[in-house]
This record gives C-alpha cells, structure tokens and sequence, in this order.
C-alpha cells in the first residue's frame, strides 16, 4: 500500500477518533469544569484562534511551492524556498508574541463586565500559555508542511492517532486529579511542541532537509504572497463565523452563555467532519471531470450526483438530530446546557446546503473562479459579525447563534446559489428539485418518529440508544426504497459486495 492510500485511510481512523474523542471526552470535560470553567476556557481559546489568522494561508503554500519546486528546481533552489518561509514563520511567530502582550495586559478591559477577578487571573495564565504556544507553532509548522509535500502521509497520520490518543487519556487524568481549565491549556502545549519536535527530527534526520538563507527568490515571493491571500481570506471568514461568538458573549453575557454556545459549535464541528470525509473520496474524480470541457449538462449532472450523495448522509444526522437531539443534550452535556440543543439544530440546519454543495467549490476551483465566493463570503462573515453583537447583547447565545445563521442563510443559500446558476450555468433549480423529491420521504419519518420520541420520552442512555438503533434502520430502509435512485443503489450494492473480498 502506497503512501496516498495508506494516508488516505488513516485520515478516516483520524476523523473516526476525532468524532469518537469529542463525543466521549466531552461531556465528561464539562462534568469535570463546570459551566463557568469551561466556558471561560472557551473565551480564552476563541480570542487566540484570531492570532492563527497571521499564518496567512503560507501552509498549503509550502506545500505547493515545495512539489514545483522538486520538480523544476534544484535542492539548492528547495532549501533557499525553505529559508523564506522558515524566516517568514519566525517573523509572524514574534508578531504574534507582540499581539499577545497585548492580549494579555488587555484582558481586564475586554472582560471585566461579565468576570470575576479570580476569572480574570485565570483567563490571564491561560493566554499567556496558549500564545507561547503559538508562537513556537509558527516556525516549526514549516516542518510540518514539508512532510506533507513530500507525501510522507503515514508518518503524519500515525503521529496524530497517537496525540489524540495520548493527550486525550492525560487530559482524562488531569480532570480526574481535580485541575481545571489551567492545566488542560498547559498538558495541550506539552502535546503541541512534542509534534512539532517530532516533525523537526523527522525533516532534519529522514527525509535530510536543510535550511538556507540566503539568495531569496523576491519574485516567487510576490507569487506566493498572491496564492497566499485567497486562503487568507478564506481563513478569516472562518474564524469570524466560527471563533468570534464565544469572544462577543465573552464580553456581553459571561462564561455561562458561552459554554452553552462552545457546545453547540463543537457539535457543529462534528457534523462537518462527516461531510469532509466524504468529500474528500469524491475530489479527485470531480477534479478530472470538472477540468475537462463538458457541456453544462454534464457538470450540472456532476453537481447534483454528488449532492445527492451528500444529502443522504447529512440528512440522515439532520433528521436523527431532530428527532433525539435535545434527549441527548441533556444526557450528553447536561440539563443546563438545553439551549445548546436550539444552537446546534440552527446550525445543521443552516449548514446543510453548503454542505451537500461541497462540490461547486471544487468546480470554482478548477476553473480559477474562486474570487467571487471568497469576496462574498467575506462580507456576509462581516455582516454577521455586526449582528452577533446587536444580538447578543438583548438575546445571549440564541441571539448570537441567530446572526451566524442569517449570514450563512443569506451567502450560502441565497447569493452562492444565484451565482452557481447565473455565472457558473450550473442547473441549481434541477438540484433542488431532486433534493426535495429525495426530502420528502425523510421528513414523513422525521416527524412520526419526533412525536413517538417525545410520547416514549426516552431520559437515559439504556432507552435512548435502542430508539436510535430502529430509527435509523426505518429511516435508511426508507431512504433507499423511496428517495434514491438506480445509481445510488448501486453504489451501496457495490459496497456490499466489496466486504466479503476485504474481509478474505
């Protein structure tokens, strides 16, 4: 087995641990934290998330230029490219170090209406400890980068399942010693540093890298600068989507308003890992055939192949989540996190066109016409951004939850949908009529299964899970005999078939 699909599938023993991890270590961080403890850890990794913003989209930027540069140029010519980046991260290592400070002397200011001193003293400790973490990051992230554009994915993919695995059972001991929020920040870093010492040792002594600095290429910097920005922009509408609510109601509403919200957003991360993991089994297809010259039919085919596809599963955890969603807050989190259940169903709702339209984003790429969706991305996530404020303010983390999901309503629903179909001539009415036809089967179980759920009322996990279990055995039986097609059915035949030979 080669390097690509040995990497290929450890990254799916990697999302399977990350789902497993959250889903399990969670809730028993929140026991362990308490509401105010947790969510004053959470205001603190939120305000750092913004600091990741300074790697200013250099890291698949060291990829590429690295595989251009084996390819075309000599080792001299690689370890110069080195040297720029290298010296690039260090600069941006001690920008963030700077920017820390100014954290750091600034966390009264910004938290003072809704913390205590005491939670002011911690939040302090923390930031200190996640920024010195972050600015050793930095420059020894460029050996990280490295590995991968070599494609040496195994040595990668091991490495992580065994910080997940390690730093999840010590993190599990520390909690169960009795520390806090403090000590899970500082037992993150000793993981962190020892990674990125493991990626250093294994560029230095394996794959025998060196590092020059002298003779830097200025144009090919200008180019990288220029690859550089739309992952640049795109990573900052991410964070301000994703990183900026627990920072609002950091200052608006307290810890307790943004551990309700954390919650909701470490689910939200779980539900869009499953969509990553099954996007990334179709792009290298979709790649080849959106590159090539296909007729709008063709591609618009290509579009809604794939989105049905995605639909099928996403769905499926949108309907499950529906039905069983609040019963397993509260057993998963605890009673006092109930509107977490509101947050999280917003989310997948608001979600779940983006994310069975994966695909489009490919089919921009590969037709170098990815400048519009990042620009409108950036002002809706501004947009939503202002809102988040307004809102939290009168209506706590459902009011912030609220503006996310009517900027994500308006840029992904609305404007990436018009320009899908009146600049990329993709058939979106075509998509969305099929996706309501495979819609309607599904919501019919959806809402039976909601009233029988609340009848049965299902308060512990030993009556939860067996309801899960018929549930999703009805609803999959129904998918597949009135929602799917030929070709998806085949598909699931194909997989069948393929298990006896895996297996022999």
């Amino acid at each position: 087995m080669n390097q690509i699909k040995a990497g290929a599938a450890l990254n799916y023993v990697i999302v399977l641990l990350n789902i497993l991890t959250g889903l399990l270590y969670t809730p028993y961080m929140l026991r362990c934290l308490g509401q105010n403890e947790y969510g004053l850890y959470s205001i603190v990794a939120s305000v750092i998330a913004y600091l990741t913003l300074l790697d200013f989209g250099f890291g698949s930027a060291i990829v590429r230029y690295t595989a251009r540069t084996r390819a075309i140029g000599t080792k001299d010519d690689e370890w110069r490219l080195y040297g720029m980046f290298l010296s690039g991260y260090t600069g941006i290592g001690i920008l963030v170090t700077i920017a820390g400070f100014f954290l750091y002397f600034n966390v009264d200011r910004m938290f003072d209406r809704t913390m205590t001193p005491d939670e002011l003293s911690q939040a302090r400790t923390m930031m200190a400890l996640m920024v010195a973490n972050l600015a050793i990051t930095f420059p020894f992230s460029v050996f990280g980068s490295i590995i991968s554009a070599y494609e040496r994915f195994v040595f990668q993919r091991i490495l992580n399942i065994v910080r997940i695995l390690l730093s999840t059972i010590v993190l599990v001991g520390v909690l169960y010693l009795g520390y806090k929020a403090i000590a899970l920040v500082i037992v993150q870093t000793i993981f962190s540093v020892g990674t990125l010492l493991a990626n250093f040792i294994y560029c230095r002594y394996r794959l025998h890298i060196k590092i020059r600095f002298n003779h830097f290429d200025i144009p090919l910097l200008k180019e990288i600068l220029i690859f550089s920005w739309w992952n640049f922009l795109g990573a900052i509408v991410d964070r301000i989507y994703w990183s900026s609510g627990q920072f609002i109601l950091g200052i608006y509403s307290g810890t307790v308003a943004v551990a309700i919200f954390s919650v909701a957003i470490t689910l939200m991360h779980l539900y869009m890992s499953l969509s990553t993991s099954i996007t990334s089994v179709l792009l290298p297809r979709v790649t080849v055939i959106a590159t090539k010259n296909e007729t709008r039919k063709e591609i618009s085919d290509l579009f809604i192949r794939t989105g049905r596809m995605q639909f099928c599963v996403m769905g499926f955890i949108l309907s499950g989540f529906i039905v069983f969603g609040q019963h397993f807050i509260s057993l998963w989190a605890g009673a006092d996190y109930g509107q977490s259940y509101l947050i999280t169903l917003m989310f997948f709702a608001v979600l779940l066109c983006p994310l069975i339209q994966n695909v489009g984003i490919t089919i921009l790429l590969a037709r170098g016409q990815i400048k519009f969706r990042s620009l409108a991305y950036l002002v809706i996530a501004v947009i939503s951004f202002i809102l988040q404020i307004l809102l939290s303010k009168s209506h706590g983390a459902i009011g912030c939850a609220l503006a996310v999901t009517l900027a994500l309503f308006i840029g992904q629903w609305l404007v990436m949908n018009l320009y899908y179909y009146k600049r990329q001539d993709l058939d979106i009415p075509q998509f969305w009529k099929q996706i309501a036809t495979m819609s309607i089967a599904p919501a019919i179980i959806t809402i039976a299964m909601t009233i029988l759920v609340d009848y049965l009322n299902p308060c512990s996990w030993i009556r939860l899970l067996p309801c899960v279990v018929v549930y999703s055995c009805i609803y999959v039986a129904v998918l597949y005999l009135f929602s799917m097609n030929k070709y998806e059915r085949g598909m699931i035949h194909s997989f069948f078939r393929l298990i006896p030979k895996a297996v022999s």
